[in-house]
């Protein structure tokens, strides 16, 4: 099984590196192709790929995580992504779209505010800049903690007495394929291998809740072993106070400020394009998240009902 999962692995990476190479023929002769891929995302792509970029580790480990171990009341958190990466789609997309291409064709965030208030363009250029440095540097160690758990997970074991960890051997393979189809294809690659890992995710994402009813008695068994752990497992509001409440539908007000997802609002097709993309975009969301939840309701179920051990509750979905 470790070597039909490995070989699996590999087969990804080269998807991902091709993906990088088709990208850099297509893109890669302007700077507007390399940073924007050309303006020319479809609302498929731009819709998937801003949803993949947004949750990615945190939909497979950190969401079921929370579900796994504290139940139901976690949904909150994903209720409050949901409403403020709609009104992300409403109010920030079309208009970003149509202005970062007016004023001065804007290539990045930092670039169409200093356009936008050319009075105070050095100080918005040098803050902006740092404030994504600063963050995305966390970011990025938060998805590269995600492939160090994968294969850490998947392969436990796999280099023996090398003195190899298979935590940090994932996490150097995850950085070394990423930095590769980047620096290669630009941003049309890395919106390209968003969306087929989009597509990959949300299918799994709404698999494995089904096998796991399947296999373990249905929903009604599932659910009576859930109540046998806590009565309040399935509860929205157990021990929620208004506070904690607030904390967790406030998540999405980080939505009107991310660049990874606004800056797809920038590269889709056209304005008219928006609405279809937000479509797209909210349904794959919506299916994700009760996937997810999913994983991490039904996997606190099956972990009980099979005698496992599991240290870390992030790694249920793995």
């Amino acid at each position: 099984m470790q070597t039909g999962a490995l070989v699996s692995l590999a087969l990804y990476f080269v998807g991902m590196l091709a993906i990088g190479f088709y990208a850099w023929r297509k893109s890669t002769d302007s700077s507007e192709g390399y940073l924007l891929g050309g303006r020319q995302l479809s609302p498929a792509v731009a819709a998937l790929s801003a949803g993949a970029s947004d949750m990615s580790g945190w939909l497979l480990l950190g969401l079921p995580g929370a579900l796994y171990a504290a139940g139901l009341v976690e949904v909150w958190i994903g209720i409050g992504l949901f409403a403020g990466a709609l009104f992300n789609w409403i109010v920030v997309a079309p208009r970003l779209r149509e202005q970062t291409e007016r004023l001065g064709n804007a290539l990045t965030i930092p670039e169409f505010l200093a356009n936008r208030f050319p009075d105070k363009a050095l100080a918005l250029r040098v803050i902006s800049a740092i404030i994504i440095v600063l963050f995305f540097a966390v970011y990025t160690a938060a998805g590269l903690v995600g492939g160090g758990k994968l294969f850490e997970t998947s392969f436990a074991g796999l280099f023996g007495n090398t003195g190899m960890s298979d935590y940090m051997t994932g996490i150097w393979l995850t950085a070394g394929v990423v930095l590769a189809y980047t620096m290669i294809g630009g941003f049309l690659a890395v919106s390209l291998t968003d969306f087929v890992q989009g597509c990959i995710m949300v299918v799994a994402l709404v698999l494995m809740p089904i096998v796991v009813l399947t296999n373990d008695g249905g929903i009604s068994a599932v659910t009576a072993q859930l109540y046998t752990i806590d009565p309040d497992f399935l509860s929205l509001t157990a021990g929620l106070s208004f506070i904690g409440f607030l904390s967790a539908v406030t998540w999405g007000l980080g939505y009107f400020g991310q660049p990874h997802i606004i800056v797809r609002f920038m590269a889709i097709r056209s304005v008219a394009d928006v609405a279809k993309a937000r479509t797209i975009g909210m349904s794959w969301m919506g299916v994700a998240l009760l996937g997810a939840i999913g994983v991490g309701i039904t996997g606190r179920a099956y972990v009980e009902m099979n005698g496992l051990v599991l240290d870390d509750p992030e790694t249920i979905f793995i």
